[in-house]
């Protein structure tokens, strides 16, 4: 990845919104458990919502009955790999829930191809397997796969899912919208999944702050950061610099969370990394692995 002096401050920028959303993952863990998942997905994406809109009202002008319903499809999508993914991080590390997470990108194009017929290079098949064989290092025990690993998976095809449809309903469409839209989606479902336990309102300012730091940095600044750097960067390029989300999701669970660093966790990790740099690298179609709020959590 060379960068151009121009492309140096998105560049910045972008790795600032890996690091955030790497963040995440370690910040949301200490929360949860004084929240219950679903209110405080609620809150999140809601307040998230509300930034954007306040942001940008005339953002409204540009949605259209098949708009909202695309929008609200993504979402829904995109609202279950947070559902799973954050569930699955209050059962597993935050190393590893980063890290099974980034498999999204290694899904989007097995999934493509699935479903469109999208060729799949033999090197792209290799880095697949490196991927597969290091979420096997980091997530068996014995002979099965641990029930906080295996929602993180489910979450990471939800993810790919999301990013699949995306790419096919969001050509020449107002992108700040429709990102709103899915931001009010996920919060929303999130709502109506808590009543069933009892929607919840942060019992602290603790709480309150990580809601907050999620919505507004990690929703709202991190759109429109990654939205303004694919103006002068590939999107190639920017699927790269995300994946640095995961390393340093990692060393805040070291930091933060006080988790250990097993040789199982640096080696099924760093096999993850390598197949999911190659699969961005080599894919033809960039653009349908690089997400579009994807803290992914915590992203």
């Amino acid at each position: 990845m060379n960068l151009k002096k121009h492309q140096f401050i998105p560049f910045v920028l972008l790795l600032s919104v890996a690091l955030i959303w790497g963040s995440t993952f370690a910040i949301m863990k200490n929360s949860l458990g004084r929240i219950d998942v679903n209110s405080f997905l609620a809150w999140r994406f809601i307040l998230a919502a509300v930034i954007m809109a306040l942001l940008r009202p005339q953002t409204f002008k540009h949605i259209t009955p098949n708009f909202l319903l695309r929008g609200i499809f993504a979402g829904v999508l995109l609202g279950m790999g947070y559902i799973f993914q954050t569930f699955g991080l209050t059962l597993t590390t935050v190393a590893k829930t980063g890290f099974i997470t980034g498999l999204y990108a290694v899904f989007t194009p097995l999934i493509a191809a699935l479903f469109f017929k999208h060729h799949i290079l033999k090197i792209q098949w290799a880095a697949v397997g490196l991927a597969t064989i290091g979420m096997g290092i980091l997530s068996l025990r014995g002979l099965s796969v641990g029930l906080g690993e295996f929602l993180v998976l489910v979450g990471a095809i939800f993810f790919a899912l999301h990013i699949i449809g995306l790419s096919r309903w969001s050509p020449n469409r107002d992108a700040y919208a429709l990102t709103m839209i899915q931001m009010a989606t996920v919060g929303v479902l999130a709502f109506i999944c808590s009543l069933k336990s009892g929607f919840h309102v942060p019992p602290d300012h603790g709480v309150w702050i990580v809601v907050i730091y999620s919505a507004l940095f990690a929703s709202a600044f991190a759109f429109i950061v990654q939205t303004w750097a694919q103006s002068f960067m590939s999107a190639t390029s920017v699927g790269i610099v995300l994946t640095m989300e995961y390393i340093f999701a990692a060393v805040f669970g070291i930091a933060l969370v006080h988790e250990h660093l097993t040789w199982r966790t640096v080696i099924g990790g760093l096999c993850m990394m390598i197949g999911l740099y190659l699969v961005i690298l080599f894919d033809d179609n960039s653009s349908s692995v690089t997400p579009p709020d994807r803290e992914r959590i915590a992203s």
